[in-house]
């Protein structure tokens, strides 16, 4: 069966949140869709998957609440279910960043429509930047796209405050998966005193999904959280794994090198496997292999 993944996000004042969270998830189960939605005072931020019918009646149930009828969307498709179960999680902050004072809703960059960002980011002027960490750059980017080497979006401000400048960097133009980290991200460049802030409208998954290969200035597949693990131009499954000992995505090569040993080690976190961790490692292999041959 053709599954329908989609994601969507929408910042808005949500002081309900806590009560949405049992009202959102009720309803999901009763149409049988998994994945995670996160609930936040500042909004919803959800990747979900199941039959197009189910999840048509779940986004209408969301958009009936006029705060969530103009929600970002996109969706791909998928023959394997991406998601084992389904979560709707109340936290913080619905992509944790900690800056409070950046809010998107109050005001953000220029969104800048796949159909227009070749152009944008070909400008020498602009500076390109990947807000996404550096394992999800890793595996693909925008070319000459620069790479903050951030572990987790919470690094991002400081690599504002030590890499870019109001005065120096004039025009700037950001992206990442599906645009909410770009939400808060040109919110806090324009705080910072940047005048010029722009993002890719709808993110990767949306410049992958309308943008010809043959047009396209994206190198590599665009890493996705859930169990495609990555993804590549019209939004088809791409190569790579996920290493089930340090979660790292993992290419054909990762595979065939000496540090590969499948559920036990990878080439990056071959360096840090102790004989107790590759113990505990082996019997989760086992475990694992037993329970995937029945």
């Amino acid at each position: 069966m053709t599954l329908i993944i989609a994601t969507f996000y929408k910042f808005v004042p949500l002081p309900d949140y806590r009560e949405k969270q049992r009202e959102i998830l009720a309803f999901c189960q009763q149409q049988e869709i998994k994945g995670t939605i996160l609930l936040a005072t500042e909004g919803i931020n959800g990747t979900i998957a199941g039959p197009r019918e189910a999840i048509a009646v779940i986004l209408a149930f969301l958009q009936s609440d006029r705060r969530f009828a103009n929600v970002e969307y996109k969706e791909s498709q998928t023959e394997t279910p991406p998601f084992e179960r389904l979560k709707v999680r109340l936290k913080s902050e619905i992509v944790t960043f900690g800056v409070p004072d950046a809010d998107p809703g109050d005001r953000v960059g220029t969104y800048i429509p796949p159909q227009r960002w070749n152009e944008l980011i070909n400008d020498p002027e602009v500076t390109v930047i990947d807000t996404r960490n550096d394992y999800e750059v890793e595996i693909g980017t925008f070319k000459g796209a620069e790479n903050p080497q951030t572990h987790s979006f919470r690094e991002f401000p400081d690599y504002v405050r030590t890499h870019l400048d109001p005065k120096k960097h004039q025009k700037v133009a950001m992206f990442c998966t599906g645009g909410i980290r770009c939400e808060k991200a040109t919110a806090y460049l324009l705080q910072q005193g940047f005048s010029e802030v722009y993002h890719l409208k709808g993110g990767i998954l949306k410049y992958l999904a309308e943008i010809p290969a043959e047009e396209s200035l994206w190198e590599g597949e665009c890493f996705v959280f859930d169990d495609r693990v990555a993804v590549q131009h019209g939004l088809e499954e791409g190569q790579y794994e996920l290493c089930r000992s340090c979660g790292h995505p993992i290419s054909q090569a990762d595979k065939d090198s000496s540090s590969y040993q499948e559920g036990i080690s990878c080439p990056h976190c071959f360096h840090t496997l102790t004989e107790a961790k590759r113990s505990r490692q082996q019997e989760r292999q086992r475990q694992w292999q037993q329970k995937h041959k029945n």
